[in-house]
């Protein structure tokens, strides 16, 4: 069978009849002949390809209906020199950094962000970082979309990247997430447990897709902390970490995260909108409001469990001092 698109940089196959009971590398190189089989057993060994979300070695025997996965770098330029933008740091040792990404910065580089980005910064303050992500992603364990701001973890070495990245994979990491929503769950709290895969027409989108090619399992809790008119604010643990899967989910419900413009269909809203009251028409937010608001996992070396936490940043929080709601530090 053909492979198949999934989440950014990824490509997938779902081995067939004919295909079962070959091995994986050379499935691979059958499927992906722009590559040598050289390239293909590297990136198996680095743990770019699993098969039914696991690692398995090269040889491994293939059985029909397993989904292999393979993440390539896409065509994107590398960062050859870094530039001075500030870093919020909000822990630092000599294995690993965590920083508090703004909005509106992209992580690493890609067609029509060439400068800017976050590794770009890395590169200017850091004189080692690991490469495991390849010259393009440099140190770059996990990631964060352009507008939402928080939390994220940078590797120094590739050994530590190698054992925080199979912490993600084993979904031990606590992700937690602040998000206000245009709307009101009518719980108080619950598990959303629906599939995400490509959209089926817009491509820069994803979105519920049961029984698709292009579908992963995809877990989201939220606890809702504040109702306030036709707004909420609620704290997010996803236990998955697909493409886009807290604003996909929040919006399935009903209940899209405030200024979403992909999936809640507006990008900004003014004070007065927001309060009913008043004729002052000022934008108080003109981004998604979504924040990565605490990290907690083991320190790849001393096994320290780790909880980070980013402040939260200063739009989002005149949306919820305008709401009259207030977030604790703990939160």
């Amino acid at each position: 069978m053909p492979a198949k698109p999934a989440e950014e940089g990824c490509q997938q196959l779902i081995v067939t009849a004919d295909q079962a009971g070959q091995r994986l590398d050379a499935l691979l190189a059958q499927a992906f002949s722009a590559f040598s089989r050289a390239q293909l057993q590297r990136a198996i060994t680095d743990g770019a390809v699993t098969v039914d979300e696991e690692p398995v070695k090269p040889s491994y025997r293939l059985r029909v209906a397993q989904r292999v996965s393979i993440k390539f770098p896409e065509p994107r330029t590398t960062v050859e020199r870094g530039e001075d933008i500030p870093l919020d740091i909000l822990w630092e040792d000599e294995h690993l950094v965590v920083v508090n990404k703004p909005p509106r910065m992209v992580v690493h580089p890609g067609k029509g962000h060439t400068a800017g980005t976050l590794v770009s910064a890395l590169l200017f303050h850091f004189h080692q970082l690991s490469e495991l992500g390849g010259t393009y992603r440099p140190g770059i364990v996990h990631r964060l979309d352009r507008d939402t701001s928080g939390v994220l973890v940078v590797a120094k070495t590739d050994q530590v990247h190698h054992h925080i990245s199979k912490q993600f994979a084993a979904r031990s990491v606590k992700k937690e997430y602040l998000a206000v929503l245009a709307a009101v769950p009518d719980r108080d709290r619950d598990l959303i447990e629906q599939p995400i895969g490509i959209h089926p027409r817009q491509r820069e989108k994803m979105a519920v897709r049961k029984e698709h090619s292009s579908s992963r399992d995809a877990v989201s809790f939220y606890e809702v902390t504040a109702r306030r008119g036709n707004y909420a604010v609620v704290r997010v643990l996803p236990r998955t970490g697909r493409t886009h899967q807290i604003r996909v989910h929040l919006a399935h419900v009903g209940c899209p995260v405030l200024c979403d413009a992909l999936y809640g269909g507006r990008s900004e809203i003014t004070r007065r909108e927001l309060t009913e009251q008043g004729e002052d028409a000022s934008v108080l937010l003109d981004r998604q409001a979504l924040h990565a608001h605490k990290l907690t996992f083991e320190h790849p070396h001393s096994g320290e469990l780790l909880s980070i936490t980013a402040p939260i940043p200063a739009d989002i929080q005149t949306v919820l001092d305008a709401l009259q709601v207030s977030i604790g530090a703990d939160s």
